[in-house]
């Protein structure tokens, strides 16, 4: 009998004692990441939290119970960050369901699939509980891009005959501009450049000692990269870009990948800005995939970081999907990896023209952005942002532009010796 209150009161101790941590957990930051592919809610604290969650249809909302805290002002927080031009969410509601047990519910402007999972410590977070958004009806980017181009207007030319009708009785007016003909030997194919901001979101990639982040300035670039793509044609067809993230939010390696194989790119640039340990290395780099080892330690030292980026962003490894799409894009291929070197080399060499090369030729790793097997790919380090000086050149709008025109020469350059192959996608 003795004994059997000794062990029940031993019981009692270890509850409460597990009470008391799960109270003690400590809210330390709430998240809202909104974008089109999806819109992401992370709560982060000091020790794991565990919740339960599910969806209700009509109207959707998606409900959350978390268990072991009570009602804070952090946690209240969380309601005012939703934007009113979220895509995703209508907005968040937060309260004491029961003692220690907070109820969330995300009221949403569309069905949704969602994905609640947590992250352990990684980099400068502690533990996050993430709720991953993703619209039920996924728009379809090619159809997209193609519709762009469908809707532009052709240019004009004016008649001469209306202006000399003009001129001759002000009262008679000229007939309708006439659309130019575009000469019968072109097709019209579209061209597609799949850009890829490194970083974003959760993962903030490199912070440069003044404080700039590397997933801001990469997309700086590639939004002024785009507008000379958008704008260009190549043996006479219409170029398009595709951004895999246009905004600051978090994308997995893989999907990058997959996003310019579902738009059917042409090619496939990835932006990025180096750092290392000291703030003495300076100068760009390209880099491409290598199907053995790596051209050299700094290469290897490089793809290990970059490949790391779907740990601090927040990859759900428990989603079905990641280890089957993972394994189909590890088929890279002698062919791509040949283009991707000519692609490297182009662009190399134009950088080259307006900064300075950390290294004079182009360099490869078994970086995981790089394994789309059918398209060239390459990943560009624009520079090293650890170092101050190259930190204030990444920020200067002038060495931007200088960028992103050097980018587009050097595709321009291997697409005149390398024409894009011909396929069915026409407008």
């Amino acid at each position: 009998m003795r004994r059997r209150l000794v062990l029940q009161s031993g019981a009692t101790v270890l509850l409460l004692g597990t009470r008391h941590l799960a109270l003690g957990a400590t809210i330390l930051a709430v998240r809202v990441w909104p974008a089109p592919d999806y819109s992401r809610v992370t709560i982060e604290s000091d020790s794991e939290l565990k919740a339960r969650h599910f969806f209700v249809a009509s109207p959707p909302r998606l409900v959350v119970d978390i268990e072991g805290i009570d009602l804070n002002p952090a946690l209240k927080e969380i309601m005012a960050k939703v934007l009113p031009d979220d895509p995703n969410i209508a907005g968040i509601r937060v309260g004491q369901n029961a003692p220690s047990l907070i109820r969330l519910v995300v009221d949403l402007k569309q069905t949704i699939q969602p994905q609640v999972f947590s992250l352990p410590p990684v980099a400068a977070y502690k533990n996050r509980l993430v709720f991953d958004l993703y619209p039920a009806q996924q728009a379809d980017p090619l159809a997209a891009l193609i519709t762009e181009r469908l809707s532009e207007k052709p240019p004009v030319e004016p008649d001469p005959l209306g202006d000399l009708i003009a001129q001759k009785d002000k009262k008679v007016s000229p007939p309708p501009f006439k659309a130019a003909q575009k000469p019968a030997d072109k097709t019209d194919r579209l061209i597609i450049v799949a850009i890829d901001p490194g970083h974003g979101g959760e993962d903030p990639g490199a912070i440069g000692p003044g404080g700039t982040r590397e997933k801001d300035v990469v997309l700086q670039i590639a939004h002024l990269l785009r507008d000379r793509i958008n704008a260009s044609t190549t043996n006479g067809n219409a170029m398009r870009a595709y951004l895999t993230r246009d905004a600051d939010f978090f994308v997995p390696l893989h999907v990058r990948v997959q996003k310019a194989r579902r738009v059917q790119a042409d090619l496939f640039v990835s932006i990025h800005a180096d750092a290392f340990f000291t703030p003495r290395p300076q100068g760009a780099s390209v880099f491409a995939l290598s199907q053995g080892g790596a051209s050299s330690s700094a290469a290897r030292w490089m793809a290990d970081k970059e490949n790391k980026a779907d740990k601090i962003g927040g990859l759900n490894v428990g989603a079905k999907d990641v280890q089957v799409q993972r394994a189909l894009l590890d088929m890279s291929t002698t062919a791509q990896i040949n283009d991707s070197l000519k692609l490297g080399g182009a662009m190399l060499g134009e950088i080259g023209r307006v900064g300075k090369l950390h290294k004079p030729r182009v360099e490869q790793a078994g970086f995981a952005v790089l394994k789309a097997p059918d398209i060239p790919s390459v990943l560009v380090e624009a520079a090293f942002i650890s170092n101050p000086d190259e930190e204030t050149k990444l920020a200067s709008s002038e060495y931007q532009r200088q960028l992103a025109d050097a980018l587009m020469r050097g595709i321009e350059r291997y697409f005149a010796k390398n024409p894009p192959l011909a396929r069915n996608r026409t407008v």
